[in-house]
């Protein structure tokens, strides 16, 4: 059991709940302006293909991960643009998104890199770890906390900065108004539409952060349809949070720390087709005892909101 639950275990959970962490307080975002965006697979895999190739193209980290959130901001204005502006169906424009974004980087592998399947420079420099002064000193918490990839750290951030916002400031308190009741928002003056693409916009920077944590943070190379299920993954952790950062951090660690698991078990003997499927049977588990039917509410007007 020692062999099992041990300090790299937990240090390796915290680094697989990144990805899925801030894909989730994207969508999250988005359903408090009343889009279901199902499409956070397909922004996710953008992403971690443009880190790629930023890296690739500039030799710096740094660019790479800008040249990631600019991709997927600029892949999320599709999105923004058919439910917004042309009051599409967003479920049915969420997986289109998804099998663009599948597409979309299988074809673009073999045409920038002239590979198929997946692509790996040895020279390649991933995120740098960084080590916490005072933190990385202490027995055990030190070896999980610290050592970690800037990104990891900025999720941490991101939600405590996000239910500030959301909570304790009137820009925050108007990006909920305008998702709880869109007509009393206008009849306040408010911008619903606008409101509603800034939304995305975020939710399409924090899948690009998610996708550059993915290919350069957890691994150093691209693979095709590499996301895995992550950001269905991450639209549950979203729903059982209730959209609210907190509540979805929690269930997103919940995600990441099976997934790391699944991985530990593969050391055990266990076939890898079988230790896979564990991050999926806890989501189907979480989605059965934890039944949000405000959020299906939600997600059921959002669909409906082309009619």
């Amino acid at each position: 059991m020692d062999q099992l639950f041990d300090v790299s275990l937990f240090a390796a959970a915290l680094r697989m709940v990144a990805p899925i962490l801030l894909a989730a307080l994207g969508g999250a975002i988005c359903a408090r302006v009343g889009l279901f965006n199902v499409g956070l697979e397909g922004m996710i895999l953008v992403g971690a293909f443009s880190a790629i190739l930023g890296n690739y193209l500039t030799g710096s980290i740094t660019m790479a991960v800008l040249f990631s959130v600019v991709c997927t901001l600029v892949f999320s204005l599709l999105f923004a643009y058919m439910s917004i502006n042309l009051q599409a169906n967003v479920i049915v424009v969420g997986i289109a998104l998804n099998f663009l974004a599948t597409g979309l980087t299988t074809f673009s592998l073999r045409a920038i890199f002239d590979v198929k399947g997946a692509y790996y420079d040895k020279d390649m420099k991933g995120l740098p770890k960084l080590d916490i002064p005072v933190l990385k000193d202490i027995p055990w918490l030190g070896d999980v906390l610290s050592g970690q990839s800037i990104l990891v750290y900025a999720a941490i951030i991101i939600v405590i900065v996000l239910q500030i916002y959301l909570y304790k400031t009137v820009a925050g308190f108007r990006l909920l108004a305008a998702g709880e009741n869109p007509i009393a928002a206008r009849s306040l003056g408010l911008h619903v539409k606008k409101t509603q693409y800034v939304a995305v916009l975020i939710c399409g920077a924090l899948c690009g952060l998610a996708g550059a944590q993915l290919s350069l943070g957890n691994v150093t190379m691209f693979t095709e349809g590499m996301t895995n299920g992550r950001g269905f993954i991450a639209l549950v952790a979203t729903m059982l949070g209730q959209s609210n950062p907190i509540g979805v951090a929690g269930a997103s660690l919940l995600f990441g720390f099976m997934e790391a698991l699944s991985y530990r078990l593969q050391n055990f003997s266990i076939p890898s087709n079988i230790t896979a499927m564990l991050p999926f049977v806890v989501t189907i588990i979480a989605m059965i005892f934890f039944k949000n039917s405000g959020y299906k509410d939600e997600a059921k007007k959002s669909s409906g909101s082309s009619r």
